[in-house]
């Protein structure tokens, strides 16, 4: 088992910046990567940007450029530095942990954070 919480959401207004934490904790010896994800009422819970224990990114479209993902040595924490922030940027957004397949689709994560609001404003 694998336990997440995330942190640091808040209200903001366009442009602004904020910084999500997720913890981690319990056994990680089978994860191989952490994820950030994003949920607006009536979609799909969307991938926003992964990372592998090697070092090894990815990020969506939408997100290049303003977002970045990283992680201490450890793996005990994750982080999502969220830049130039957009109104189409709010949402719940939560953290995960797979296997080792570098993805941004849910179904390849098996652990799931309780989630952190992101609002921005315009």
């Amino acid at each position: 088992q694998v336990q997440l919480v995330e942190s640091g959401g808040g209200s903001v207004q366009a442009g602004g910046s904020l910084r999500l934490s997720c913890a981690v904790s319990g056994n990680r010896y089978n994860v191989y990567t952490l994820s950030w994800f994003r949920q607006t009422p009536g979609r799909e819970r969307e991938g926003v940007a992964t990372i592998h224990t090697h070092g090894n990114t990815i990020y969506a479209d939408s997100v290049k450029g303003r977002f970045t993902i990283s992680q201490d040595n450890a793996q005990n924490t994750l982080y999502l530095q969220m830049n130039s922030l957009k109104p189409e940027d709010t949402g719940t957004y939560y953290c995960a942990a797979g296997g080792w397949r570098l993805s941004l689709d849910r179904d390849f994560f098996r652990y799931w954070g309780q989630g952190t609001q992101v609002t921005v404003s315009s």
